[in-house]
């Protein structure tokens, strides 16, 4: 069943309205002394000395990156080598005072952050609006398209379709094994734009990281090159990284602690939870029912979320603040949701689609499909034998997995008697015995 294509590369928006490069330090929206700050913290930490290396690791531009160490200079904090580097341009070059560097240590012991400049908290709240997953527009050829490896039913599209497009949260629902992990991945597929991810926003002086390599997917390469025509700190603000829409899944570890902010206590910075990461993308909950927090209590937790497109979170001192909810939630069970869900839970997802198993004809699609892919020979006579003798014994119901999971165990056998691959009815029942596990009683 999981073919894998290209991702459409037409999906989403025409084009997001990157977040602007910051033109003077009061622009910047942050406090003087926590620019300052890092600064220090920066140069001490990365042994800096001119200005277009502190630039880069700063993510700011050249023009403002000298303001602040004109600023820094003018407190005695930093002072002019008086050598010119000549691998940088003929720079000058810059150190530390004595000053300087019992402030960087001082400001260390409070937060050991350095690097990129944050972005406040309400820039990145105007950021997310011009990226919103609501703003999304998905048209029936560009869903198809990233399902294009997916065997589905066209009533399936026309359910995926609405939900997709609205933003909204979504249940799938169904037997296991029928796809509703790789319908979630499609729908990420689908989306197909790019948006800005900072690499750290700031809030009330803490700085909390948000950009994380293992969610985010770099669309280009960030870094300046000095002797280049082409900067992207002059196209927009490079404290964002310029990503992909971002998805996060996760499953039966899933806990309500993983909501929160994350405090590193060394360090003394935080890291943002997982919906925080996810901004302008997908948050799969994969396996829902497998948790050990009841769905009911993981539902209650995203009610506000859900509804008013903001989120809670808290610092280590109990200050509560709100930062934006923007990402497109994906509930994922094997249970049906009267099971697991009060009427008011299911009032507040906005979509609920049922994933069923194929048909005969579509799994015989399937079967072909992966039999393909798998170069595994099609043999009429064994898939007779499939159809006629062994789906009966459990009542003709398919599902998406099984195909797969059929051919590797005839692919395993075959390495196994030394044979080339292939398919024959014998195969086929050797196959079907590991297929399920037969219900009788174990002697002990």
């Amino acid at each position: 069943m999981n073919m894998q294509v290209n991702p459409t590369e037409t999906g989403g928006m025409a084009g997001v309205q990157p977040p602007p490069a910051p033109r003077s330090l009061e622009g910047m929206g942050l406090h003087p002394v926590l620019m300052r700050d890092i600064l220090l913290k920066t140069m001490f930490r990365a042994n800096l000395t001119v200005v277009t290396e502190i630039a880069r690791s700063l993510c700011l531009p050249i023009p403002v990156t000298q303001e602040l160490v004109d600023l820094a200079r003018a407190q005695r904090l930093l002072e002019a080598t008086g050598t010119l580097h000549a691998h940088s341009g003929g720079e000058m070059g810059y150190q530390l005072t004595e000053a300087g560097k019992a402030r960087a240590l001082s400001a260390l012991a409070q937060s050991e952050y350095y690097g990129a400049m944050p972005v406040p908290l309400e820039a990145y709240r105007e950021q997310v609006r011009r990226q919103s997953i609501r703003n999304i527009t998905i048209t029936r050829d560009q869903l198809q398209a990233a399902m294009g490896h997916l065997i589905l039913p066209r009533s399936l599209i026309d359910h995926l379709g609405p939900a997709v497009g609205s933003g909204r949260s979504i249940l799938m629902y169904g037997p296991p094994g029928n796809g509703k992990s790789s319908i979630s991945n499609g729908i990420r597929d689908a989306l197909g734009d790019r948006i800005y991810v900072p690499r750290a926003i700031e809030y009330a002086g803490q700085i909390i990281t948000v950009y994380d390599p293992i969610v985010h997917r770099a669309a280009e390469a960030d870094l300046d090159d000095p002797n280049s025509l082409r900067r992207t700190s002059g196209r927009y603000d490079t404290r964002y990284v310029r990503c992909e829409r971002p998805t996060v899944v996760t499953g039966g570890e899933l806990t309500l602690d993983m909501l929160d902010l994350v405090y590193n206590p060394v360090a003394r910075t935080y890291q943002a939870p997982l919906q925080l990461k996810s901004t302008g993308g997908i948050f799969i909950i994969d396996d829902l029912g497998r948790q050990s927090e009841p769905p009911q209590k993981i539902v209650n937790r995203w009610i506000v979320p859900l509804e008013e497109g903001r989120d809670i979170l808290a610092l280590q001192s109990g200050e509560k603040f709100e930062v934006p909810f923007d990402t497109l939630v994906i509930f994922s069970t094997n249970f049906h949701p009267n099971e697991i869900f009060d009427k008011a839970a299911l009032r507040r997802i906005f979509f609920k689609i049922k994933v069923d198993g194929p048909s005969q004809e579509d799994f015989l699609k399937i079967f072909a499909m992966v039999a393909r892919k798998k170069k595994m020979p099609l043999d009429e006579a064994s898939l007779l034998h499939l159809i006629r003798n062994k789906y009966p014994t459990i009542g003709n119901v398919y599902a998406s997995y099984q195909a797969a999971f059929l051919i590797d165990q005839m692919l395993a056998i075959c390495r196994f008697e030394g044979i080339p691959p292939q398919m024959r009815p014998d195969l086929i029942d050797r196959a079907w015995a590991n297929l399920f596990v037969r219900d009788e009683p174990i002697v002990k």
